[in-house]
């Protein structure tokens, strides 16, 4: 089974878990992860515990009443240090024994009794029909390493990637109908695209899974596509307001003296939208570039630093600080001003054009941004 060991902070705390109550029961742990030192961190629900072994041998009991998923880490990671950090992730379930062995850097195999079997040879065919997106993995990172703008990503994304996640869940699809009195396959449900995939998935297992012990579980992924389909739904609402074309919504916000600014005042010259806060690294980091263009091409645009989230001395502090030539204004948390133009991430940097619409929204501090000045205004 092939898994690719998690580096994101989120791993050790965003974790779905079941929720279907059994006897007091424990899960039985064996692993055998040499290199990985002498000690292991468990995570389950609000659990926090640690475990001595010898080079990355051990046997322990975990309490369980209810089947959680389960990472096991380097205690380390605990501590904030996540660097070539190992995360194993695996479902807990009481009165089971499981086996989890490391092989190689970058993958580890599950087994053990009868589910975490079951599991393996699951997890096994998953391994199987994800090897073109794996690759698609190592391609997208490779590009983003060297640099490649968030347009061409956006673009090899949209057509190499989606075609291909469309594959695998159509595969999931087939293997959960094909299987539909195994628990394990449970397991690959939440890896669908849509609540109605999950939903026709949920529908054709056996009712002694669909109804059993697994039943939590799969409500919890049932809620999670709910929940995911909610924030799809927000999304094409902002896409919708930022779409080129679209007017900019106007705003009078007191800029750095005290005085307010209308942006309706700005029409005639071509205006940057600068969303950020002083809290904000990346938006920090993006000011010596923006420094850069602001000089490269002057008097071309006007930019409005628009101070979000943030202190009223914070925010002008940074200003003086890194001694930001533009317009400056501060955005109270009062103000509709986030809604009305759906600001979902920072920085978000928006164009608008002499008549005050918008002729693009780039999210982050993308090198894009700098080529579409150069575009814009390098005739």
């Amino acid at each position: 089974m092939k898994r690719i060991f998690l580096l994101l902070f989120y791993a050790l705390t965003a974790m779905v878990q079941g929720a279907w109550a059994v006897d007091n029961d424990k899960l039985h742990v064996k692993m055998d992860v040499a290199g990985l030192g002498d000690s292991i961190a468990v995570i389950f629900g609000d659990q926090r515990l640690f475990f001595g072994g010898k080079q990355g041998h051990f046997e322990f009991d975990i309490e369980l009443t209810e089947v959680s998923e389960v990472i096991f880490v380097e205690p380390r990671a605990l501590r904030g240090d996540t660097e070539n950090i190992h995360v194993y992730r695996v479902p807990g379930v009481p009165g089971e024994e499981i086996h989890l062995t490391a092989k190689g850097d970058n993958r580890y195999d599950v087994d053990g009794s009868a589910f975490y079997a079951q599991y393996h040879q699951v997890d096994l065919w998953d391994e199987s029909v994800t090897a073109d997106l794996q690759q698609f993995v190592a391609t997208f990172n490779a590009m983003r390493e060297v640099g490649v703008g968030r347009d061409s990503l956006m673009q090899y994304y949209n057509t190499t990637y989606q075609p291909l996640l469309e594959k695998y869940r159509s595969q999931i699809m087939e293997y959960v109908k094909a299987h539909p009195d195994q628990e394990a396959v449970t397991t690959l449900i939440g890896n669908l695209g849509s609540l109605e995939q999950v939903n026709e998935a949920v529908q054709t297992l056996s009712p002694a899974v669909r109804e059993g012990r697994m039943k939590p579980l799969l409500d919890a992924t049932i809620a999670s596509k709910v929940r995911e389909a909610q924030q799809a739904e927000e999304e094409a609402k902002a896409a919708l307001k930022q779409a080129p074309g679209t007017l900019a919504p106007d705003f009078t916000l007191n800029d750095i003296n005290g005085r307010p600014l209308r942006l309706s005042t700005m029409r005639g010259k071509y205006v940057i939208l600068d969303f950020w806060g002083s809290w904000c690294i990346w938006c920090i980091r993006g000011f010596p570039k923006m420094k850069e263009y602001y000089n490269k091409y002057k008097g071309k645009f006007e930019i409005i630093g628009i101070a979000c989230n943030d202190e009223d001395t914070k925010w002008k502090a940074a200003v003086n600080q890194h001694k930001l030539p533009w317009k400056h204004v501060f955005c109270p948390d009062d103000s509709p001003v986030l809604i009305d133009y759906a600001i979902q991430g920072f920085p978000t940097k928006m164009i608008l054009d002499l008549d005050g619409k918008i002729v693009k929204t780039i999210v982050g501090e993308d090198p894009s941004f700098y080529t579409l000045l150069d575009e814009l205004f390098g005739k």
